[in-house]
C-alpha cells in the first residue's frame, strides 16, 4: 500500500515536471508578443480553392510571427462583407486584406474609407475597387493579359468561332479578362460573340446558365469563362445535355482541377495560370510593410501564363502555382 502511494506521488511529480517543461519551451520558442499585429482578411467567397490557397499563405506567415489573423467569408454577399469591415474596425485590426464582392458597392467603399480614417492599412487582392482611394495597395494578376492570351490561342487554333462568354460583371478582375479577350478579337469577323451570361464565378451557377443557352438552340463552339470554376461548370452542362458538336472551353486560374482536365479532356482547350500563392505572399508582405510605415507600390501586377494540353505536363498538375 505504501509503495503504491509513493509510486502515485512520483507519477504526479513526473507529470507536473513534463507540464512545466512544456510551458517553458513554449514560451522559450514562441515568446509572448505584446504588440501583435492584428490582420482582418475577407474574400468574396471561400467556396473557391483559389482564396483558400491565398489565405493559407497569409496565415502561414502570420503564424510564424505569432500575430493574429481573422479570416471571414461573406459568401458573395456585399452587405455581409461591409459588416465584416465594420467588425474589423471594432477589433482595431492594423491591416485589412480584402477581395471585394462588388467593386462598385458604395456601402463597401464607405466602410473601407472608415477603416482608412481609423488608421487601418488596406490591401486589396485579386480584384480592384472602382474607387481605390482607400486602398494602400492593390495586388492582382495581369487579368487583361489573361483574356488576351485566351483569345490569341483561340485565333491560332480555330479559323472561326461562335463564342459564349461567361462573366462576373461586378468583379473588376473578371471584367478585365473579358475585355482583354474582346479587344483581341475586335475587327475579326470570323470570331463572333453569340451570348453572354453572368455566373458570379461559381460552378453551380454556370452549369444552369450554359444549359439554358443550349436549350435556346443558340449555336456556339467556344466558351470563354472568367475562371476555371465556371469553365468546369460549362463542361458539366455540355456533357449533361449531350451536346454533340465539338466545343472548346477556356478558363483562367490554372487550378489543379482544370489542369487535370486539360490533360484528360478534349473540350478543355486552355487555362491562364495565376498564382494565389504569390498573391498571398505579396499581400501579407505589403501588410507588414505598411504597418511599419514603409512605402508600398499603389498597384502590384503578377504575370500570368497560358497552359494548354500540350504544355500542362510542364506544370504541377496536382497543386497551385
Amino acid at each position: 500500500m505504501k509503495n503504491r502511494k509513493i509510486l502515485g506521488i512520483l507519477v504526479s511529480a513526473f507529470i507536473a515536471l513534463i507540464a512545466m517543461l512544456g510551458i517553458y519551451f513554449h514560451y522559450k520558442l514562441v515568446p509572448y508578443n505584446a504588440n501583435r499585429v492584428k490582420i482582418g482578411a475577407t474574400y468574396m467567397t471561400m467556396n473557391n480553392d483559389f482564396y483558400k490557397v491565398l489565405n493559407n499563405e497569409i496565415d502561414k506567415i502570420v503564424e510564424e510571427k505569432n500575430d493574429i489573423l481573422y479570416t471571414r467569408d461573406p459568401a458573395l454577399n456585399v452587405d455581409k462583407q461591409a459588416q465584416q469591415i465594420e467588425s474589423f474596425i471594432q477589433k482595431k485590426v492594423d491591416v485589412i486584406i480584402i477581395n471585394p464582392v462588388d467593386a462598385n458597392s458604395q456601402r463597401l467603399i464607405k466602410a473601407l474609407k472608415k477603416a482608412k480614417k481609423a488608421g487601418i492599412k488596406i490591401v486589396v487582392v485579386d480584384s480592384q475597387l472602382s474607387d481605390n482611394s482607400s486602398a494602400d495597395t492593390t495586388i492582382v494578376s495581369d487579368n487583361y493579359q489573361a483574356g488576351v492570351l485566351c483569345a490569341k490561342d483561340m485565333m491560332q487554333t480555330q479559323s472561326n468561332a461562335k463564342i459564349l462568354l461567361l462573366e462576373h460583371r461586378s468583379a473588376v478582375s473578371a471584367v478585365d479578362r473579358i475585355n482583354g479577350f474582346l479587344d483581341t478579337i475586335k475587327g475579326h469577323d470570323a470570331y463572333q460573340v453569340v451570348d453572354r451570361k453572368d455566373c458570379l464565378g461559381q460552378t453551380e451557377l454556370s452549369m444552369p446558365q450554359v444549359e439554358s443557352v443550349i436549350n435556346s438552340a443558340e449555336s456556339f463552339n467556344t466558351v470563354m469563362a472568367l475562371n476555371d470554376q465556371v469553365a468546369i461548370g460549362a463542361l458539366a452542362a455540355i456533357e449533361n445535355m449531350g451536346m454533340t458538336n465539338a466545343v472548346k472551353i477556356y478558363g483562367v486560374d490554372g487550378s489543379p482541377d482544370m489542369k487535370t482536365l486539360l490533360a484528360t479532356t478534349s473540350p478543355i482547350q486552355a487555362t491562364v495560370a495565376q498564382s494565389p500563392i504569390t498573391i498571398g505572399e505579396k499581400a501579407i508582405q505589403a501588410g507588414y510593410q505598411l504597418d511599419k510605415g514603409k512605402k508600398v507600390a499603389k498597384e502590384i501586377i503578377i504575370p500570368v501564363k497560358l497552359i494548354t494540353s500540350e504544355t500542362v505536363s510542364d506544370s504541377d498538375i496536382t497543386g497551385w502555382q
